[in-house]
């Protein structure tokens, strides 16, 4: 049976709907034989590794542990949804201040326990955060952190899909930026529907502004729709979108989504967010979006957005002040 790579994969969090789905599909798609799955709630844990033996996998090594240093041990790529979940009526932000400080002690249990991991994958709440703090923490270059941003790109290519009736395939380069919340950028100029530019296609009966309004709103609320229509956070979306972005990493497909990456130039600074990026063996890399006027004050409110959230976090003390960032990890600058 061949895979991918056979490099260790860690699902942090696996006993979660995410992260028990994360596994499997990691599995089905041939990444790698060696799978670990962490967690610190062991009984659902054993649960989830018992459905994965009961799939009899050819050729798969499945180890769990609830024990982090075992985990992380030779890990070469890792996975993490391991913080609190989205309830009904909160905000990615509301999970502000406990997530992030799962997300700093497990950067510094990445440096302790797996300083040479090759990749690693955030997607829990608020994610450009999370992420951030991970990078941080661990000690890893800004190239082998990203976080799961390309779910609001999708929900775009989705709601464009409904409203004009056509398969998702016809729609072309759906793009938003910034934040991976209610505050992010939503593009219309990178899109192509059926080849005809988005743009030409707004505020005209094909699409008035109006319905484009609406649909923006749509795609922002996506991850709260979700909530509402099953009573729980989406998890079969970031579960599959999450596996394809740490294949593309492992050597598979480029990652063809926006993701979101360590930001520091003239126009963004220290910061995590969703760029226009490639994502493949090399690591992550992003560079300059452009858009139109509107869009690219969008990108701006939501960048600051992120700063405000950023500077919060170093207000609780889980972030030193950003001067200091260098101390704790060289690559940064």
């Amino acid at each position: 049976m061949k895979y991918l790579t056979n490099d260790k994969l860690v699902i942090v969090g696996a006993a979660g709907m995410i992260g028990s789905n994360m596994a499997q599909t990691a599995l089905m798609m041939k990444l790698t034989p060696n799978v670990c799955l962490y967690d610190p709630y062991a009984p659902a844990l054993k649960g989830v590794a018992e459905e994965l033996f009961h799939c009899a996998f050819e050729g798969a090594n499945i180890t769990f542990t609830s024990d982090i240093s075992e985990a992380l041990k030779g890990a070469s790529y890792i996975v993490n949804s391991g913080g609190a979940a989205r309830k009904a009526g909160m905000t990615r932000e509301d999970l502000l201040k406990g997530n992030a400080e799962i997300a700093a002690q497990f950067g510094k249990d990445v440096k302790l326990y797996c300083p040479d991991v090759k990749h690693i994958v955030i997607i829990f709440n608020p994610a450009d955060i999370t992420g951030l703090i991970t990078l941080i923490y661990s000690g890893l270059k800004p190239s082998q952190v990203s976080t799961l941003a390309a779910l609001d790109s999708t929900r775009l290519q989705s709601e464009l899909s409904k409203y004009f009736k056509i398969p998702a395939s016809e729609i072309d380069n759906c793009r938003t930026y910034g934040g991976h919340g209610e505050q992010m950028a939503v593009f219309a100029s990178t899109t192509k529907v059926q080849g005809v530019p988005l743009t030409q296609l707004i505020g005209t009966d094909k699409l008035p502004m109006k319905d484009w309004d609406e649909l923006k709103i749509r795609v922002v609320q996506g991850g709260k729709n979700i909530i509402e229509l099953r009573g729980r956070s989406s998890f079969q979306s970031p579960s599959y979108i999450s596996v394809e972005m740490i294949a593309a990493a492992m050597g598979g497909p480029s990652f063809p989504w926006p993701s979101g990456c360590y930001v520091s130039d003239s126009r963004f600074n220290h910061i995590m967010m969703a760029m226009e990026t490639t994502l493949d063996k090399t690591g992550v890399h992003y560079k300059e979006v452009k858009g139109t006027p509107e869009e690219e004050k969008e990108l701006e409110n939501s960048y600051k957005h992120l700063c405000k959230l950023r500077d919060e976090v170093i207000e609780m003390g889980v972030l030193p002040p950003i001067d200091k960032w260098n101390s704790l990890n060289s690559n940064i600058i």
